[in-house]
């Protein structure tokens, strides 16, 4: 269960532009079904509200990590289908089965522990390199229809490596492994496209979608525009404001300098909560809609940003400072800290205080 808010730096979450991401990417991936991908907390967000503005939205198909997710999504969704990504993993078959989930089988030792058991989806690895049946494993099943015995067969399903860059020949490759192998199995519909896969359209969409960072606002193209609405705003107060008097350094470090008449303000937000160390001196944040530096490293509790340049009126402690949402971006964040938004996102610390719109 999530800890209990500490913290005075705050995470708005906007579940009606969750739903009209949903929406968009329900419409870009027409006619295919549209799942929704809300493993590890749904991205950091919560998954209780999320799945229950899902399940609003007519969302009846979702993707998990583990059994464990999958149990606690159960409890919120008694009547939806929830496929689990790691599969029929050794020791929670019971797991599995006690929260009616259906698991994407990545091996043949997996393949073997579910003999028997009823619905399965198959992922074959076509160039990821990571779970997922090889070439091999495909040809062994083939040539061994009883290793199949008892199981059903709902979706085999692929991930591809490079979906964020459309144009990337792995693309390709990727599809035309998956065309080849997924013939030698039983006939079934496909599972391929991401965020990214379904938006570009034809074969990497598939017969069933799994949108994952798109519907929390991320972008998930590596070179594009982002097409979805932002679902995050993360702000924290001012808790004090230094007026330099002398040329001095900024942290710890002393990585920064600053000399009169610069003026500080000293924000509640540090890597503690999410917000990444990597951001030192080269974040920025939004006092008032203006963008300012961050200044100096990032602390576990503390980030420092150079003010001098707004009016006094618009700096006061107390005052919110946004370090993401709409004049900082989720993608410009991550990539000024090295990262991806997924990486941004999921590392937000329980102890930001969790606002929802739209529940």
């Amino acid at each position: 269960m999530p800890l209990e808010s500490t913290r005075s730096a705050t995470l708005a979450i906007d579940l009606d532009a969750l739903a009209r991401n949903f929406a968009r990417l329900r419409a870009a991936g027409s006619p295919a079904e549209c799942a929704a991908v809300v493993k590890a907390d749904a991205y950091g967000l919560g998954v209780e509200p999320v799945a229950r503005r899902l399940l609003r939205e007519g969302c009846s198909r979702f993707f998990v990590a583990t059994a464990a997710e999958a149990a606690e999504l159960r409890a919120l969704a008694p009547g939806v289908e929830i496929y689990v990504l790691e599969g029929a993993r050794d020791g929670e078959l019971d797991s599995l089965a006690a929260a009616r989930a259906t698991p994407v089988l990545c091996s043949l030792e997996q393949v073997e522990r579910w003999r028997g058991r009823g619905r399965a989806l198959l992922q074959i690895d076509t160039g990821m390199g990571r779970l997922g049946l090889s070439s091999s494993d495909v040809e062994e099943l083939a040539r061994r229809p009883e290793l199949l015995a008892g199981i059903e067969i709902e979706l085999v399903v692929t991930h591809l490596a490079c979906a964020d860059e459309p144009d990337h020949p792995l693309n390709r490759l990727q599809l035309e492994a998956f065309e080849r192998l997924r013939r030698r199995l039983p006939a079934a519909r496909v599972s391929i496209g991401n965020s990214a896969g379904m938006l570009t359209g034809g074969a990497l969409r598939g017969d069933v979608v799994r949108p994952g960072i798109g519907l929390y606002g991320g972008n998930p193209f590596a070179d594009q525009p982002n097409p979805f609405e932002p679902v995050v705003t993360l702000r924290a107060p001012i808790v004090q404001i230094r007026e330099v008097e002398a040329v001095q350094t900024v942290g710890y470090g002393a990585t920064f300098g600053v000399a009169p008449p610069a003026r500080l303000a000293v924000v509640a937000l540090g890597y503690a909560d999410g917000y990444p160390r990597a951001l030192g001196n080269r974040g920025v944040v939004a006092v008032a809609g203006e963008r300012v530096p961050v200044v100096g490293r990032v602390s576990m509790d503390l980030i420092c940003c150079d003010v001098t340049a707004l009016p006094r009126e618009l700096v006061r402690v107390g005052a919110p400072v946004e370090a993401i949402g709409p004049n900082v971006p989720l993608d410009e964040v991550a990539a000024a800290a090295g990262t991806i938004g997924y990486e941004i996102l999921t590392r937000l610390s329980p102890r930001l205080k969790r606002e929802y719109r739209g529940r």
